[in-house]
């Protein structure tokens, strides 16, 4: 089967909240959530990668920090290895043009959409940096 190497921004705003991108209904996985990014191209580094499909979907600048996650799934027709970066906005603001929806959410309501599952690691390694809960668990109202 077929591998491809995607990467994503974990992109946090001055409060901490995090930008989530939905996937149009007509693409792979369309409706599902996932952290912005796409396909490496040959002879890429992961954090180049990262800054030029930021700036084709988003069209605006980051600057890539330190890797979160790196996941591995694999869907019906191709393996897919994500791997997901801290970053920042440099330049300009966030506009969806590939997205059907841009959100800024606090790390603790993540699991609340609906995430591609190569996306649910990062979101896990966040919430538990976080200390709080992994995707997929139901949420309990805080006293």
């Amino acid at each position: 089967m077929r591998q491809i190497d995607v990467v994503g921004a974990v992109i946090q705003n001055e409060a901490g909240e995090v930008l989530c991108a939905r996937r149009a209904q007509d693409a792979a996985q369309g409706g599902l959530w996932e952290f912005p990014g796409g396909k490496t191209e040959p002879g890429e580094r992961p954090e180049e990668s990262l800054r030029r499909e930021i700036r084709e979907e988003l069209g605006c600048d980051i600057a890539v920090g330190e890797p979160v996650a790196t996941a591995v799934y694999q869907y019906p027709a191709v393996t897919v290895r994500l791997m997901t970066y801290r970053a920042r906005l440099v330049a300009g603001q966030p506009t969806p043009r590939e997205h059907a929806e841009l959100r800024w959410l606090p790390v603790a309501d993540l699991g609340r959409l609906s995430w591609s599952p190569a996306d649910l690691a990062t979101v896990a390694r966040l919430q538990a940096e976080a200390g709080g809960e992994s995707p997929g668990r139901s949420s309990s109202p805080s006293s």
